[in-house]
């Protein structure tokens, strides 16, 4: 077959593959502009004894959260198992150093805090220890979203 009995079809898949070009470009350019943040106002109850869950979820996450910009505000709290896990690792330790320089909030549950020992443990590092039941509510009421691990 010449070029000459083929230039038409030639032509036809160029205007197609312009046209589908065209089409998804004016679908992206209708859709609306995400917001700064994912969520206003994120709280992540770290709960977990578990160091991998630790290291490679909620602490990886929460800060990415706050660093990224997908949640505005971001506060960790430290609760059951994860306290006693804290006071004893001092990478955790570090990493919530880098998490609090960065703008993330940590508080700890002090009757969780008191039972495992590590109340002034947690207050050495900079950790606002208090009794978080009340708060949390509060953060539920106020439309905080929550995440726990």
């Amino acid at each position: 077959m010449k070029l000459t009995h083929r230039l038409p079809w030639i032509l036809a898949a160029i205007l197609g593959v312009v046209a589908i070009g065209a089409l998804a470009g004016s679908r992206a350019e209708a859709r609306p502009q995400e917001s700064a943040s994912i969520v206003d106002k994120l709280a992540v109850v770290w709960t977990s004894g578990d160091p991998d869950v630790a290291h490679r979820v909620c602490l990886m996450y929460s800060h990415a959260a706050q660093r990224a910009g997908w949640a505005g505000d971001v506060t960790l709290i430290v609760w059951g198992p994860s306290s006693r896990l804290l006071a004893a690792d001092k990478d955790l330790q570090a990493k919530i150093q880098q998490m609090k320089n960065d703008g993330v909030t940590v508080l700890a549950c002090i009757a969780c805090a008191d039972s495992y020992g590590v109340t002034e443990d947690l207050r050495a590092q900079g950790i606002e220890v208090k009794p978080m039941g009340k708060p949390l509510s509060e953060m539920l009421r106020d439309g905080y979203e929550v995440l726990t691990f």
